[in-house]
């Protein structure tokens, strides 16, 4: 059957025949070849050269990816399954993946359909950029570090919520410490709040800072908390996938290692 045939192709490439494989490596290589297409169009002497080459090479590719979209949705009722070819073509289309597929094409046709001057569409442009996480579909690490992220929801969470706590109880310290000498710099909570992410996160732009010693005191304190608070989410999704690795590599019954 031929959409069988195509489902085994577009789906289960990596695992089927060397055509099948092909494709896999066909598209996942168009993808860096694109967005390596637009890192080169931001360049103004390479895109003055072979700025019509590469807009040729643009329209090639956006037409391989709009194929590619349009046989998923021919093959969502085998990817998507539902009681009806309708919901599984919606199904697929608001997925993660059909979103995103739908982004990385949508900028090239969409200028084609408005006919007015809406110049800031062409922002839109930019969703090309997406394309490159289309290699999660064929990228068994990226997913399981998805899988990771998923699991240590709830941490991470608490985390960021810790963090966003810090980040104002810092901007108020530091609005009421600094406002004064410097209310220029901290002319109110919000700007301050500028200053902690700053300052949390260890990136210390020198734009704004303390000049008072309470604040240096106070800025110092929080320089030394960010060092372990930015670390912990890192440290987190970092442990549960060396955790999910090992689970990977050891028997599920026996606990043996496996595929070593």
């Amino acid at each position: 059957m031929i959409k069988t045939k195509i489902y085994q192709l577009v789906e289960n490439g990596s695992h089927g025949k060397k055509m099948n494989r092909f494709f896999d490596y066909f598209i996942m290589s168009l993808i860096i070849l694109s967005v390596s297409a637009i890192i080169l169009e931001s360049i103004a002497e390479i895109n003055l050269k072979y700025g019509n080459l590469l807009e040729i090479f643009n329209i090639i590719s956006i037409i391989i990816f709009s194929i590619e979209y349009l046989l998923r949705l021919y093959i969502s009722d085998l990817t998507h399954p539902t009681n009806s070819k309708i919901k599984s073509v919606l199904k697929f289309i608001f997925s993660a993946y059909g979103i995103i597929d739908l982004l990385a094409i949508m900028p090239f046709y969409l200028p084609m359909l408005i006919k007015i001057d809406l110049r800031f569409l062409r922002a839109l442009r930019l969703t090309r950029i997406l394309r490159v996480l289309k290699i999660n579909r064929y990228n068994n690490s990226l997913n399981l570090i998805w899988s990771v992220i998923k699991e240590k929801k709830p941490e991470l969470v608490v985390t960021a919520f810790v963090t966003f706590l810090i980040l104002m109880l810092a901007s108020f310290i530091m609005y009421f410490i600094e406002g004064e000498a410097q209310p220029e710099k901290f002319p109110n909570i919000l700007a301050s709040f500028w200053w902690a992410v700053a300052t949390l996160t260890t990136v210390g732009y020198g734009d704004v800072y303390p000049i008072t010693a309470l604040g240096k005191f106070v800025s110092g304190f929080i320089a030394l908390l960010g060092i372990g608070l930015v670390a912990l989410p890192a440290g987190l999704i970092s442990a549960g996938f060396i955790n999910k690795v090992e689970k990977k590599h050891n028997c599920p019954h026996c606990g043996k290692e496996i595929n070593k």
